[in-house]
């Protein structure tokens, strides 16, 4: 395949060969790197580019051009590459224009003149829109196809596991493709009826698989390297993925943990529009990836697909026992293992779960509910992020809530875009009180909460945000936490100003520390936490500086 191209725009010919110059020394290996004096000649390649069915990766574009300015030229360019990062260089006196045009146009980043060193400048920035670049582009052939119903609740979690990997796939379904549905049968000739059926290029397949046979098959890392770490965090949302970053760049041995895929809760938010260095917002998905590649690179180990089950303490060391009974030590542990959607109470929906009925933002879904009525249960900030994703598809998103005003548990952002979104209805004080369907979901009950009168919505997707439940079951009985199963820390501790009795040293428990010395807890599941993605990763990155005090004393 040929390589992509990066094009470059510039009136000025000693700045256009400077940049030419910079961008073929970093990136010449892997790209093509053109250059255009003028908006309007750049214009005429860029259709050329495209009649030629050429890549195009990146724009860098100077703002002030006679004629066409960079803006102007983007605005005109990304109707052939709507897909290509957009980088604007500019002057002082082109910060306001640039920053309209981050909401116009969806600029990636404005640079400021000059660049130098553009090791510092330059070659960060554009390393990241790359990235992202390459991750997004489309997969012509996937080698995994994925054949089953959208109403069974294992096709759902092999594609939920896939997509949250970001291992890309082909959805067969076979209720609607007939093809698909002769190869099904061909394949489970003779044996019992299972869905889904995976294929993979190499002519594998496999028959309704669990997370870690999928993990397994495609690669994964799912074996730790050494029986013994300086750090094991168990985890992979925001907490633990920062805790991994900073834990491997300050030179502790560390392995991460994941029974899933990295991002946790966060890795499956449609958006994430307040997250500080991001003004375009980013995906839940773009988070995760760029901290994975991140913590990697930093020298973290990452298992995938691996659940901890257990933990024990053995003197000054932690042991963690894994589902297939291998047991990994380490001189220090951070619990990062967040908290799920708790589930809704109500007859129909345990059965209908993953035929109709999901939990979280559920995005490998979204398509298949194109021109539908779905409901979204929630009044949070992870509902109204997945009513705005959702709305893209369905015909119309009821945000079904019970409290009065989506403002108390709701960004005021996300409430002025929900407003203004035409197929959005918001239905406060009201309650699911029963799912009805046989073998998928067909109609909800609601009820007021205030009157008590009932009515019939037809709805074939039901997509709840309800409350939090803490994943703290590996640590049940041997770290203290509160009624609900958070995870109690520093202060916390305390019950009528003493410690708690496991609590054997003299000093004072750190504030991410548990009941017991070397053992912290970040994030969601830790009683106290601000459920926001920044400060998940701040107690990652804390829980790592406490690590160290705490390393210091054994």
């Amino acid at each position: 395949m040929a390589k992509p191209i990066i094009l470059a725009v510039d009136d000025e010919p000693a700045v256009l060969n400077a940049v030419a110059r910079d961008l073929r020394q970093q990136y010449g290996e892997n790209y093509r790197i053109l250059r255009a004096s003028s908006g309007s000649d750049a214009l005429e390649t860029v259709k050329e580019l495209k009649q030629r069915n050429e890549n195009l990766a990146l724009f860098l574009v100077d703002q002030r051009m006679p004629g066409m300015s960079g803006v102007e030229f983007l605005r005109q360019a990304i109707q052939f590459y709507p897909g290509a990062a957009k980088v604007l260089l500019t002057a002082y006196a082109d910060t306001e224009a640039a920053i309209v045009s981050i909401n116009e146009i969806a600029l990636d980043y404005y640079l400021m003149k000059p660049w130098d060193p553009p090791e510092q400048r330059l070659y960060p920035i554009l390393d990241d829109l790359l990235s992202d670049w390459l991750a997004n582009l489309p997969e012509p052939e996937p080698d995994v196809r994925v054949a089953g119903t959208l109403w069974s609740p294992s096709s759902h979690m092999v594609k939920d596991f896939l997509a949250r990997n970001q291992i890309p796939y082909a959805w067969l379904d076979i209720d609607r493709d007939e093809q698909a549905r002769k190869l099904v049968e061909a394949t489970l000739e003779g044996s019992e009826w299972r869905l889904p059926v995976v294929f993979f290029s190499d002519g594998d397949v496999l028959v309704q698989p669990n997370n870690a046979d999928l993990a397994r098959k495609l690669g994964l890392h799912t074996t730790a390297a050494l029986p013994f770490y300086d750090l094991i965090i168990i985890g992979a949302g925001p907490a633990g993925l920062g805790a991994a970053v900073y834990g491997a760049s300050e030179g502790l041995k560390t392995l991460l943990i994941e029974r899933e895929a990295t991002g946790g809760q966060a890795g499956t938010s449609s958006r994430i529009e307040n997250y500080l260095g991001f003004p375009r917002g980013l995906s839940g998905a773009d988070l995760a990836r760029r901290a994975t590649v991140q913590a990697r690179r930093l020298g973290a180990e990452i298992l995938t697909a691996v659940e901890a089950v257990g933990v024990r303490v053995e003197g000054s060391y932690k042991y963690v026992r894994l589902a297939n009974d291998l047991e990994l030590g380490c001189r220090a542990l951070i619990i990062a293992t967040g908290v799920s959607v708790r589930a809704l109470d109500a007859p129909g929906v345990e059965r209908l779960t993953g035929a109709g009925v999901y939990y979280g933002a559920a995005l490998t879904e979204a398509a298949y509910y194109r021109g539908e009525h779905i409901l979204v249960v929630g009044g949070g900030n992870s509902a109204g992020q997945g009513a705005m994703f959702f709305s893209r598809y369905a015909s119309r998103v009821s945000i079904v809530a019970r409290s009065s005003t989506l403002a108390r548990g709701m960004s005021q952002y996300l409430i002025d875009q929900i407003e203004a979104a035409e197929n959005i209805d918001v239905l406060c004080k009201t309650e699911v009180v029963e799912a009805h369907g046989k073998d998928r979901l067909e109609a909800v009950t609601l009820r007021s909460v205030d009157t008590g009168e009932t009515w019939e919505c037809s709805t074939p997707a039901m997509f709840i945000f309800i409350g939090a439940r803490a994943h703290s079951e590996l640590v049940q009985g041997v770290l203290e936490t509160n009624q609900a199963g958070f995870i109690l820390t520093g202060s916390d501790l305390y019950q009528n100003g003493r410690r708690p009795k496991s609590w054997k040293l003299r000093r004072d428990p750190y504030p991410l520390e548990t009941s017991i010395p070397g053992i912290f807890a970040a994030g969601d599941v830790r009683h106290g936490a601000i459920r926001r993605v920044a400060s998940a990763v701040g107690e990652g990155a804390i829980a790592i500086n406490l690590v160290h005090q705490y390393l210091k004393t054994v």
